[in-house]
């Protein structure tokens, strides 16, 4: 990567977005909103959570957007049965009589963890070390994994029979939280006219995984004004109930606030929400674009809200 200057990198990080918006868009139809912070996730080093009902084209959007990114992706379908073994992989003796181990699909770039709710914790949990720790460990051997390491799971909002919601500390793991809507009108259309024609879409490698990485290292020197410093930790401060800054909203609507790394993603994702707008710096609008997702696993709602009909986005609309 031969940029004279940073100043030159984030120009050709917003050329690399546009040109890996069109190649996802090859396959899907609209969800811009979606692929947008997919990629933000990517560049930001964080993971994402996916909640929308099936048939959204959850799965092929991921495997569209690793093949546009040039990266070796995995998908684990969690069922009730799945093993910590089947995810990071297990030991064998060899011929030599000597133990050996066989990776496990975790081993991969971009990790699709299709219904993540519907596995035992003890399941859930070996793929969140590996989100936490970005390496794995089994019997006394750790086993670094390489980046980037991006995992989106996704969840089924409407059939809760026979699952197993994440912890709130797990949930804390992942950067974003996205609701997929179901198309419009027209999206439908378009999506019915191009699934049926039996036309392949033919997506091109856009960035390599050596651009990827730098990317990631070109946002971390990206600056941040104080102004919007303060905004991000007073965002995140204003949704813990009966502390000092708390918001009426909070006080009333919500039985928990976002810890400290809700404060932490508002700056590193509205970096990379700059950054792929052509901006140099992050200002107040970047950290308000990507505080739904943010926020929206983050806060707790109480009875009250449930009782009044609040949704999460409403008390973030209003914090905001």
């Amino acid at each position: 990567m031969n940029y004279k200057s940073d100043v030159e990198a984030i120009q050709a990080l917003t050329e690399k977005y546009k040109l890996l918006k069109n190649e996802v868009a090859k396959a899907i139809v609209g969800q811009d909103e979606i692929v947008k912070n997919l990629i933000i996730c990517i560049f930001s080093k964080g993971h994402c959570l996916l909640v929308g009902v099936p048939g959204l084209a959850k799965t092929l959007m991921v495997n569209s957007l690793s093949k546009a990114l040039g990266l070796a992706y995995s998908r684990i379908q969690f069922t009730p049965d799945l093993m910590p073994s089947d995810i990071i992989g297990t030991e064998i003796i060899d011929e030599s009589r000597k133990f050996k181990f066989i990776k496990g699909p975790i081993f991969a770039n971009v990790i699709l963890a299709d219904e993540i709710n519907r596995t035992p914790p003890k399941t859930q949990s070996a793929l969140l070390e590996a989100m936490q720790e970005k390496a794995v460990t089994t019997a006394g051997n750790t086993f670094k994994l390489e980046e980037p390491f991006f995992v989106l799971a996704t969840q089924n909002p409407i059939e809760q029979e026979g699952t197993y919601p994440l912890p709130e500390a797990q949930l804390d793991r992942f950067m974003f939280n996205v609701w997929l809507d179901y198309p419009s009108l027209e999206e439908e259309k378009e999506i019915v006219r191009s699934t049926t024609s039996g036309k392949e879409s033919d997506i091109k490698v856009v960035l390599s995984q050596e651009e990827i990485l730098f990317f990631q290292s070109v946002l971390n020197k990206i600056p941040v004004t104080e102004q919007v410093l303060q905004y991000a930790v007073n965002l995140a401060v204003k949704t813990r109930p009966n502390t000092p800054n708390a918001h009426p909203w909070a006080n009333e609507y919500l039985s928990w606030g976002a810890g400290p790394r809700a404060s932490q993603y508002f700056i590193i994702g509205a970096k990379a929400h700059a950054a792929i707008n052509g901006k140099f710096a992050p200002d107040i609008e970047d950290v308000q674009a990507v505080a739904v997702s943010v926020l929206r696993h983050r806060i707790i709602r109480n009875y009250k809200a449930d009782a009044e009909g609040i949704s999460t986005e409403k008390i973030i609309q209003e914090l905001l």
